[in-house]
């Protein structure tokens, strides 16, 4: 396969995994919860007044936010209408908190049947960089030198542009990655709404279900994430997520009897459809050591890039092997 080929599978693949990495921390299935292995099944239980669900979750906050670790199983379903970005991702693995870290293993539909895409590719997530291991690529990884794994650096493409906002917005959105359960109940503790939805098994465990729903103005005011941004930035930010058509979230939380969310569920409809995101937890405080692949077998995506432009400024593209 060609290298310019090569490189639009990977980052399709990239694509993926990042948008999995932003969401890791949320979750949402469709209004029909499955019961079952992997759904949560209804008990009969008196519903807690919002003051006592407010204590639940604000409790819960604190437990989670002190384990800094978990294991996430997490789907996320974006509809047809979305063209290219429609389709499952399904992803697994470990991930920490203060400071971000993840070791996952994402699959998704989108790369499914693209040339030199993997079906199932691994992603590390540390020091604000993603590494993708291309060794599933098979001879696809030999277009560049044989390395196996792929450096995604955001923050570095921006500043390399010399664009001093996006630098802004981009370290303020992988810092946002940093949408750990944790975050997410604090966000919940601020809808207006919050509710209790009752008692509940999922995946066999005992708990306690909450929902909640945030508009963009009231989740923008309560992610501290975003406090780095200045008052400009967060309103043009705001703005851009407005002209999206997104309303808002629904957010569904179970909280197990330990205290620790085991489910979360998020649910943002758009004017193209409802994109559901459901993450289970398990194993709080699990051990996350996430370490960099070695220099010598790690390529820089971006710089593979930016070579593909040089090379088609000087009329070189057929030294790319074909698109």
């Amino acid at each position: 396969m060609s290298r310019s080929a090569w490189t639009r599978a990977a980052l399709a693949t990239a694509t993926a995994a990042v948008v999995v990495a932003g969401a890791a921390g949320c979750g949402g299935d469709d209004g029909k919860k499955a019961e079952g292995a992997g759904g949560a099944k209804k008990a009969a239980a008196a519903p807690q007044s919002r003051d006592a669900a407010s204590q639940v979750l604000a409790a819960a906050y604190k437990k989670t936010a002190a384990a800094k670790s978990a294991k996430v199983r997490m789907t996320m379903t974006a509809p047809a209408s979305m063209g290219a970005d429609a389709g499952k991702t399904e992803t697994s693995g470990v991930m920490a908190w203060n400071p971000t870290a993840m070791d996952l293993t994402v699959t998704s539909s989108v790369t499914k049947g693209m040339a030199g895409a993997a079906e199932k590719t691994r992603m590390l997530w540390v020091n604000n960089v993603m590494y993708m291991d291309m060794g599933a690529m098979g001879e696809s990884a030999k277009e560049f030198g044989g390395k196996r794994w792929v450096k995604f650096d955001l923050t570095s493409l921006a500043k390399q542009a010399g664009q001093e906002q996006l630098v802004k917005q981009m370290t303020a959105g992988m810092e946002n990655m940093n949408q750990d359960p944790a975050q997410q109940l604090a966000l919940l503790l601020d809808s207006p709404n919050l509710k209790h939805l009752g008692a509940e098994q999922v995946d066999g465990v005992s708990s306690e279900h909450y929902k909640g729903t945030l508009t963009i103005d009231e989740m923008m005011k309560s992610n501290k994430m975003l406090d780095t941004l200045s008052p400009k930035d967060r309103e043009q930010l705001l703005g851009n997520m407005k002209k999206t058509g997104v309303k808002g979230y629904d957010t569904e939380v179970w909280v197990n009897a330990d205290g620790y969310p085991v489910r979360m569920d998020v649910d943002m409809n758009s004017p193209q459809g409802k994109v559901t995101t459901s993450a289970h937890y398990s194993d709080y405080g699990t051990k996350a050591q996430v370490t960099a692949p070695p220099a010598s077998e790690t390529s820089d995506l971006f710089e593979m890039l930016k070579g593909l432009g040089d090379l088609a400024k000087d009329g070189g593209a057929g030294g790319l092997g074909g698109a």
